[in-house]
């Protein structure tokens, strides 16, 4: 007999006895209450006779082996059914029906926890849609989101970006039309704990995080996520995101391919990423400059008087000399509090001091990340700025307690559900972790690697990124194998691209903000749809993207 039972925390136990022991013999162990009609299942070599509770998925199983060879092998049958069971089990168990408020869809939905740490209680928070349409042909994808860290992938990648839908007042959810679920399963990982509705029961974590924590706790996280659904495993994988991302996923396609395990990681897709703090950051001036914001003349002093190749870091160490300041206040001065930084061609969106309270971006600590030259602009002015006063749909919504019954989401050590940590403290030395190097093993173990930036974005600008994409592809002896050259989504110019030897791409995106998925949604689908393909020739190729558009690349 074997039976399940569930506590309070949705943990299951089973017990099981064979029907031929006398010792303890299976009669006293059989449920009544609250379970469906006895009945038996047969297979060659196992029969099983079970009662199936309907309302706790409490399961009793009374094995009777008939075999004449009864003992090990039978047992071991037992045994890897059993297993099998209840690995399915706990997929079934994360399934949404449906989101509350959603338009009706043909594709699965799930969402739950994958424990990464079981002594000190900490999990990471996933929300997991199927592709569209024909789901078993079409890779895995997982993204990460910005936040330096700390912000939300399911509130603002998945429900403010690129996933199947968007909040609408609060109260409903409408179908965004350039969900890349059109092209793969997306995978979105709230990471590390505390972020999202991830959780650590041992507080004193928010203090330690960092990179290596951050990426040995999503590589578990993925471990044990593939046992919950083990079709996925052999599965081309992709890990996309963006921004800080340029930390998370290299350091994470490091472990998955030093680990060994079978993990078929086939690329990753970088998004405005963070790969070199001094050419990444410093680039600001350049990048000004070339946009028509600062005069001629306030470039050429900067250039003359300030180091630019150390200014971030002496920013920050507040280490400037006094003639640098004079001339970074002059730059102030000429850009307006009114640019968005994140995207200087976009028009301003405000969004109303609660609703930044709300997104849990407000007063933040202003951490390096979401600081410019003007004015030191902080995440909160550039989150209301950048259209994410969407998130203040996403936070009424992901604060709903059927919405959050639905997900199976829990709130531990928190009020509400926020957009952005305002606990985990991560350790600030590691934004100057150069990965670009990291990004080079991967592209040595054979990993196709995009790099895309976005033409509008001055917070990473794309000036000075593009050679550090360059030099790593002379570094690893790679030619270019498509010219640096225009690619088209419909009639339209999308961006740039040049390819080295048919595994490095460096791409911009026309008229993209720092959160590309949502400013330029058409275009990033076409060229998330280009990535997926790994089509790479010495020509242009055209590929055609579900009757959406037509991308070069």
């Amino acid at each position: 007999m074997a039976n399940e039972t569930v506590n309070d925390n949705n943990k299951k136990l089973k017990l099981y006895s064979g029907d031929q022991d006398s010792f303890i013999p299976f009669t006293g162990g059989t449920l009544e209450d609250g379970f469906d009609d006895f009945h038996a299942i047969s297979r060659s070599e196992v029969a099983k006779l079970r009662y199936k509770s309907q309302n706790a998925g409490v399961i009793l199983i009374i094995a009777a082996l008939f075999l004449s060879n009864m003992g090990a092998q039978s047992w071991i049958i037992m045994v890897v059914i059993s297993a099998t069971f209840m690995q399915l089990c706990r997929a079934v168990d994360d399934k949404l029906l449906s989101l509350p408020g959603q338009p009706r869809v043909s594709f699965q939905q799930y969402a739950g926890y994958e424990t990464v740490d079981e002594n000190q209680d900490r999990a990471l928070f996933y929300y997991f849609v199927e592709a569209e349409s024909d789901p078993a042909s079409k890779p895995l994808v997982l993204w990460l989101n910005w936040g330096w860290p700390g912000c939300s992938s399911v509130g603002a990648g998945a429900f403010s970006e690129n996933g199947p839908f968007r909040p609408s007042g609060g109260e409903s959810l409408v179908r965004n039309d350039y969900s890349w679920n059109k092209e793969a399963n997306m995978l979105y990982l709230e990471s590390p704990a505390r972020v999202g509705f991830s959780y650590s029961a041992n507080q004193s974590f928010y203090n330690l995080v960092n990179d290596t924590i951050t990426a040995q706790e999503n590589f578990v996280f993925l471990q044990n996520w593939f046992l919950k659904f083990p079709e996925y495993k052999n599965r081309d994988l992709f890990i996309t995101g963006e921004s800080y991302a340029g930390h998370y996923i290299p350091q994470l396609a490091y472990l998955i391919v030093k680990s060994g395990l079978k993990f078929n990681l086939k690329g990753i897709a970088l998004g405005n990423p963070l790969l070199e703090f001094g050419t990444d950051f410093n680039s600001e001036g350049d990048f000004y400059w070339s946009h028509g914001l600062i005069s001629n003349p306030t470039y050429e002093l900067l250039s003359a008087v300030c180091n630019t190749s150390q200014l971030w870091r002496e920013r920050l160490g507040a280490s400037l000399t006094a003639s640098c300041l004079e001339v970074v206040d002059q730059l102030n001065a000429e850009i307006p509090d009114a640019i968005d930084k994140y995207d200087v061609t976009a028009n301003v969106r405000l969004s109303s001091g609660e609703s930044e309270t709300l997104l849990g971006v407000h007063n933040l600590p202003l951490s390096p990340r979401f600081q410019s030259f003007s004015s030191g602009q902080s995440l909160q002015d550039a989150l209301k700025n950048t259209g994410l006063c969407a998130g203040d749909k996403t936070f009424q919504y992901l604060n709903r307690k059927d919405v959050q019954e639905t997900l199976h989401a829990k709130l531990v050590g928190t009020p509400q559900w926020t957009l952005c940590s305002r606990v985990t403290h991560y350790d600030l030395r590691n934004l100057e972790i150069p990965t670009i190097d990291v990004v080079g093993s991967l592209v040595s173990s054979g990993i196709r690697v995009l790099v895309y930036r976005w033409i509008s974005d001055s917070v990473i600008p794309f000036t000075r990124s593009r050679n550090l994409v360059e030099g790593l592809a002379k570094k690893l002896g790679l030619n270019a194998t498509v010219p640096y050259t225009a690619w088209f989504e419909g009639e339209q110019v999308g961006g740039w691209t040049q390819v080295y030897g048919d595994i490095l791409t460096f791409t911009t995106i026309r008229r993209g903000s720092h959160m590309a998925p949502f400013s330029s949604p058409a275009r990033s689908l076409a060229l998330f749809a280009a990535f997926l393909s790994g089509k790479r020739r010495h020509k242009f190729l055209l590929i055609k993207l579900s009757n959406l558009a037509v991308v070069i690349l």
